[in-house]
């Protein structure tokens, strides 16, 4: 029936915490007929919405480190309906190639690319994931309900490899790469990789110490203590500049000046393509790889295809202007998840009130360039127990999580611990127990509802206060409703907004505040 009536309240799981610091999402209905009933869960409706395509997309890491071995292909097929009900419209997918531990192997510390979970390889046929038709019938079974798939692109380095090679080097500093602190050093290296599991199956080569720019692992030593540069090659240009030139990341490093790497690195991304069928990709540490690389690669499958391939890359750096120098290197060949959002909000987490909420979003993406910057709040490699943990405190989470969903820049991802929650050993401190990640379902679920039906129109912020902010949204001719959010990082706060709309009702969706608000006649309220 016609909805002339506020919409109802949405509630919030988990609670919030006794500090009651808040966060309020006050909705006006638009006067049409609603397809969706408020609370509907998973309806065919929703998921109709999802196939039509959406002006406020909203992407979803579906792992994390400790992401249960051998079922997530699995998982994620018979999840797809219900993620695109709630507003899933593109999955960001873990590394689905053979990985130097096999089995257990996240994905990052790379093998074998043409290896999908087919090959009896590393002592697992399967990858952490899955198997190669799995992996197949998953991308098959998101798509068939409109969510796209990005597949993670590791073309940095890779480790584990069958051989041993006898190799000639000089040892850098670890702390100034552009130091030659050693004369030629003839030493053996893991850098032969055979494949023997593949036996030549769709690709015959056979990579050695001569597709490689630097290796670590010094055999006859036993020692992964001193970096070496090898014999006749030179750390990649184009670079993030820590330590002098920061190129090398971890096991072998991938030379990419070498043409016949390229070109076998051009070879798998289209077989990976035709294999998979992808919508897109996820680059990895792109910061250590030459800014001359991935605009080739892509621009390869661009034209080739005839398709977009939506791209974002992870240059993991806090400093905005290092972002924008990659994308000028690059070409803009592809987005960049905003990394310096990613300290802030750490950072406003871990202040409380001390922190200027006012100056949340200065020296980021999202705000200097909104058109290039995936917004994120945790991943893989920030949740806790990892090398770059700086997870964001449980209650600042919702208050972040509307700071990227409910405004108009950028594109938000969502982490699936936040969303289904974790639990799993705490490795850096066993005697603490178990780490656990609450599920921020309900208000995700909520704010992704919100994002499709009100986030649309004109944007007016008001972060002129040091504890409260909010912004208002005012709909635009298809989407009639507005919204207004408001937050604080102080236990009670008040401010007044507009959303022109004069004489009109608001209720807040997480329950915060249980009153009506109604705008006075300019449109504004408190």
């Amino acid at each position: 029936r016609r909805v002339d009536h506020l919409l109802g309240p949405l509630s919030c799981s988990p609670p919030f915490s006794q500090k009651c610091k808040l966060t309020s999402f006050f909705l006006v209905p638009s006067y049409d007929y609603f397809r969706v009933v408020l609370g509907e869960c998973f309806g065919i409706n929703n998921i109709v919405n999802a196939l039509m395509g959406s002006t406020n997309p909203v992407m979803m890491q579906v792992f994390h480190w400790y992401t249960q071995d051998g079922i997530l292909w699995e998982q994620l097929i018979q999840r797809a309906p219900e993620l695109a009900a709630a507003g899933v419209t593109s999955v960001w997918m873990p590394p689905a190639y053979k990985g130097g531990d096999g089995a257990s192997e996240i994905g990052y510390g790379l093998y074998d690319l043409f290896d999908l979970g087919e090959f009896d390889q590393k002592e697992s046929v399967r990858t952490k994931y899955g198997t190669k038709e799995q992996l197949i019938s998953c991308v098959k079974a998101l798509q068939a309900v409109g969510i796209e798939v990005l597949m993670d692109v590791v073309h940095n380095h890779m480790d584990n490899a069958d051989e041993r090679e006898e190799v000639t080097g000089q040892e850098v500093n670890w702390g100034n790469r552009d130091e030659i602190v050693s004369t030629d050093i003839t030493f053996h290296a893991f850098t032969r990789f055979t494949f023997p599991g593949r036996k030549g199956m769709y690709s015959e080569k056979i990579w050695t110490a001569a597709d490689f720019d630097a290796v670590s692992y010094n055999d006859d030593e036993e020692s992964i203590d001193k970096l070496y540069i090898l014999k006749g090659k030179s750390f990649d240009t184009g670079v993030n500049r820590e330590h002098g030139n920061y190129a090398y990341l971890m096991g072998n490093d991938i030379d990419h000046e070498s043409e016949q790497v390229q070109d076998e690195l051009i070879k798998w991304g289209k077989w990976f393509y035709e294999t998979t069928g992808c919508n897109g990709f996820r680059l990895d540490a792109v910061k250590h790889i030459t800014s001359a690389w991935f605009p080739k690669w892509l621009g390869v499958l661009r034209s080739t295809y005839k398709k977009d391939f939506f791209t974002v890359g992870e240059y993991w750096s806090s400093d905005v202007g290092d972002l924008h120098e990659y994308i000028d290197q690059s070409q803009g060949c592809c987005s960049l998840f905003d990394v310096p959002l990613h300290a802030r909000l750490h950072q406003a987490s871990t202040s409380g009130s001390n922190f200027d909420m006012g100056s949340l979003w200065e020296g980021t993406l999202m705000k200097e360039n909104p058109d290039k910057a995936v917004t994120f709040l945790d991943n893989h490699d920030t949740q806790p127990g990892q090398a770059l943990q700086s997870t964001i405190e449980p209650w600042f989470k919702p208050l972040a999580y509307a700071f990227i969903m409910l405004r108009r820049e950028g594109i938000p991802c969502i982490f699936i611990a936040d969303y289904d929650g974790a639990t799993y050993p705490n490795e850096k401190d066993p005697e603490a127990g178990d780490v656990i990640i609450s599920s921020h379902r309900t208000i995700l679920d909520a704010f992704m509802k919100v994002r499709r039906e009100y986030n649309h129109g004109d944007q007016h912020d008001y972060f002129n206060d040091s504890h409260c902010i909010g912004w208002t949204r005012t709909g635009d001719d298809t989407h009639s409703g507005s919204m207004a959010v408001v937050m604080t990082n102080e236990e009670d706060n008040r401010k007044y907004m507009k959303t022109f709309r004069p004489n009109t009702s608001y209720v807040d969706i997480t329950k915060c505040i249980e009153d009506t608000i109604t705008t006075d006649d300019d449109g504004g309220a408190e």
